[in-house]
């Protein structure tokens, strides 16, 4: 069955690999919903291009993933707007670096409730209409901090475990209902979230820029290489497909080798 006319919803997809995304399913002709906080100039320039060189409709929505009620109600806008939620992916996440006994708990609360928390409401919104349509289908941009820790991460990393917990719980609750959930595990990612964290691991660790991008980032990905945002687009699109109808609950893991260390 082809995505042609299906609809997404693609959190945190104004830049990275949430745009990447978006731009892949729109390519096979899903109209989709953007979400992501920004330049509200540049977010234009960004949906009327992807709706112009598609020809698929393409909005926005700029819900805070911090409020449940914003993240219900861009749902909601979706469904009427687009007509239905078919797919979801759960992209937007933010990062903080710091010793846990120094880590702000204000950012705590931030990385805990974008990076997890807000799934689970995305979930909660969209699964209604997608077992009324007996098809649906939830891919979640985890890390693979999912699968192993790194030093100074302790929220993105318990935050991306629990996205894996919640993956699969809610892969069992609907495995008769059309709908499979899954997850992405890419290691690093040459992207805006990549790039900010440069400064704060420069401090907690004492090291220049080169540093900690040749020997922190890439330090243990054996292929040396950062993850593309169109390799991770191209994997939520397969998980998107029919050919992977019967993958679900997964962790599909794009890390150049680094957990087989």
């Amino acid at each position: 069955m082809s995505l042609s006319a299906k609809n997404a919803l693609v959190t945190g997809s104004t830049s990275g690999i949430g745009l990447a995304t978006a731009r892949a399913l729109a390519k096979e002709g899903v109209n989709v919903m953007l979400n992501g906080l920004g330049d509200p100039a540049a977010i234009e320039r960004i949906r009327a291009e992807l709706a112009a060189e598609f020809g698929v409709k393409v909005l926005h929505s700029d819900a805070n993933m911090l409020e449940p009620g914003e993240i219900a109600a861009m749902v909601k806008r979706a469904e009427t707007e687009l007509g239905s939620v078919d797919i979801l992916v759960n992209n937007a996440g933010i990062q903080h670096v710091a010793p846990v006994d120094e880590f702000p708990i204000e950012q705590w609360n931030r990385v805990i409730a974008i990076n997890l928390t807000a799934s689970f409401h995305t979930m909660r919104a969209a699964l209604p209409g997608m077992k009324a349509r007996k098809w649906g289908r939830i891919v979640s941009t985890a890390s693979a901090h999912s699968l192993t820790a790194s030093p100074f991460k302790s929220a993105y990393v318990a935050a991306k475990h629990g996205l894996t917990g919640l993956t699969k719980s809610v892969a069992l609750e609907v495995a008769t209902m059309g709908i499979t959930v899954n997850c992405i595990s890419p290691a690093y990612v040459w992207t805006s979230l990549v790039e900010a964290q440069i400064p704060d691991t420069m401090a907690a660790r004492n090291m220049t820029r080169e540093q900690v991008i040749n020997d922190v980032m890439l330090e243990r990905q054996p292929t040396k290489q950062f993850v593309t945002v169109d390799q991770v687009a191209a994997a939520a699109l397969f998980l998107c497909s029919d050919a992977a109808q019967q993958i679900t609950g997964s962790n599909l893991v794009i890390d150049g080798g680094w957990t087989a260390q």
